[in-house]
């Protein structure tokens, strides 16, 4: 696209009427994410020039953070690239040679995704002994064949019973409890062990889902998340490497860090412009949490005598008028700011959206250790309480969140990564342990770790290094599900731009939704937020097809 000049044959629609004395759209992105980077990355590849991109933090990746530990780096937040074959983040990746050190031995090959496929679980219970390895495959085999199931009801359209509650966990607990019981070959204390197995195994399942609790969890919508086929990789110079590659064309004055976004107020008219513009808080449509002695600043209108049909409001109290804004702020940022943040409200189906899906935190917690105490076919220590066999959803007083901590992995190759385990909680136990500090939480940790190896001269961890995704306040949260009572039709209306009528009275397109939550088969993944990204710049791409052509001139 070389301008963006109205077309003689240009109906007098308020598109193309409101365009006609300027060139280009003002199109503003809220977040700077893989969702936000793509977006902004397919807009100014499609000819789009005046976009600006407001971060509320002072880095760009949203849940993508890698960190620097010595020569490695550790992942924070994502961390594995699902499946390859059309996975665009594996592409971008394999194209830039991210991936041309990963090995067999850093690919995991199941649904719960490890550092390394080589090596043997260990499951350690909090006597301190060592679950045999048959009976861990013969249990594995018998809740991945019920996993199966589970399946079943959204692919095949299976009824669900009653008695499961439209739940995950019910059902599976449920359906692995039975089979363990009448097992006739089992004695009482191996029943007792499968079931406390099976504890575990849904505590490990609620971290990959980034659910409270897997009894949360829409059975009916399960087997809607559609899986890449494909291993999973991860990229050893830190996943940052893509955030990196998707900003790298991005002009900075584009880029605005440290900007959060207060409200953005859209379908506004000419006067309510003007009065956003300038803090006039008599006529503002607002709630009233502004001071009364507080007034905005705004940019310079470069359209003189053109309403802006949005304002978008920073927290420093600038205003940005814009013709689009492409929203990308995670569920649990819209869960916990959306009737502050948008005037007018969004419409109630909208909100019943964002109130249905889920949204909880998975964190990690890594370990350094001067050297190893596990041995060296051991790329995982699986934490499993007996005296949990027979709860039903198990309900943890606050002193003993670190009861959610499901596993430790190994990092695996130690010349990589050296001695370092990566240690994984969820729900509202990961809350509680955001708010423990290092010493704490590192303590517990090693308790946790003598105990269930019986080995009592394990050492402290040299340093300890974790995630905080639930209480950093412009994320809220690790990635979203859905949760019981909430489908994919949700999904859709929380992607569904606004204003939803094609009314000629109203500018199409004003707030457009991006992000791993709005992409139905792909929720919950880098891939599905890249993707997401560029949906919306496709909406906008699209609906300006007939000012993006290029003008060719006949050679003089």
């Amino acid at each position: 696209m070389q301008s963006c000049e109205i077309s003689s044959d240009s109906t007098d629609d308020p598109l193309s009427r409101d365009l006609r004395t300027r060139r280009q759209p003002r199109i503003v992105v809220i977040g700077a994410g893989l969702a936000g980077l793509a977006a902004t990355k397919s807009l100014l590849e499609s000819g789009f020039t005046d976009v600006t991109v407001l971060e509320a933090s002072d880095r760009v990746g949203g849940r993508v953070q890698s960190i620097q530990h010595g020569q490695t780096t550790l992942e924070l937040g994502a961390t594995w690239i699902h499946g390859a074959n059309g996975n665009p983040v594996y592409h971008l990746a394999e194209d830039n040679g991210l991936l041309e050190h990963t090995t067999d031995g850093e690919r995991s090959v199941g649904r719960i995704s490890l550092y390394t496929k080589n090596g043997v679980a260990h499951y350690q219970t909090n006597s301190g002994t060592r679950i045999p390895k048959d009976l861990v495959e013969e249990f594995s085999d018998l809740y991945n064949e019920v996993y199966e199931l589970t399946q079943e009801f959204f692919q095949n359209g299976k009824p669900v019973c009653a008695e499961s509650q439209n739940s995950v966990g019910v059902f599976t607990r449920d359906v692995v409890r039975k089979k363990i019981t009448l097992d006739p070959d089992d004695s009482e204390s191996t029943k007792r062990l499968k079931l406390s197995m099976l504890q575990q195994y849904l505590k490990v399942e609620s971290c990959e889902s980034s659910s409270p609790s897997m009894d949360e969890v829409s059975l009916s919508e399960f087997g809607e998340w559609t899986e890449i086929p494909g291993a999973h990789h991860v990229i050893p110079g830190g996943f940052m490497k893509i955030v990196d590659l998707l900003a790298q064309d991005i002009p900075s004055r584009m880029m605005r860090l440290g900007k959060p976004v207060r409200r953005i107020h859209w379908n506004y008219s000419a006067q309510q412009q003007e009065e956003i513009a300038h803090g006039d808080n008599n006529n503002r449509h607002d709630d009233g949490d502004h001071n009364d002695d507080q007034r905005c600043h705004g940019e310079p209108n470069p359209n003189p005598g053109y309403a802006y049909p949005i304002s978008v409001e920073c927290e420093d109290l600038e205003s940005l008028p814009a013709d689009h804004v492409i929203v990308t702020a995670s569920l649990g940022v819209l869960k916990n700011r959306h009737e502050a943040l948008f005037s007018p409200s969004l419409p109630e189906d909208k909100v019943l959206a964002i109130e249905k899906l889920g949204i909880s935190t998975t964190d990690k917690i890594f370990l350094e250790f001067s050297d190893p105490f596990w041995s060296a076919e051991c790329n995982s220590i699986q934490f499993v309480w007996e005296d949990e066999a027979q709860l039903e959803q198990p309900v943890y007083p606050e002193e003993l969140w670190y009861r959610k901590i499901c596993s430790f992995d190994v990092l695996y190759p130690p010349e990589r990564y050296g001695h370092m385990l990566s240690g994984w909680i969820c729900g509202q136990e990961a809350l509680l342990m955001e708010r423990c500090d290092d010493e704490t939480v590192a303590e517990t940790c090693t308790k946790l770790l003598r105990r269930f190896t019986g080995n009592p001269n394990i050492p402290k961890p040299r340093r300890i290094l974790r995630s905080s995704w639930g209480s950093n306040p412009y994320i809220r949260g690790s990635y979203s599900f859905t949760r019981v009572g909430s489908s994919g039709g949700d999904v859709e209306k929380l992607a569904m731009p606004l204003p939803y009528t094609k009314s000629t009275k109203a500018p199409p397109l004003q707030v457009l939704f991006a992000g791993e939550a709005t992409h139905r088969k792909y929720y919950s993944t880098t891939h599905g937020a890249l993707l997401s990204g560029q949906r919306e710049a496709t909406r906008l791409t699209e609906l300006y097809q007939d000012l993006h052509k290029e003008t060719t001139k006949p050679n003089m």
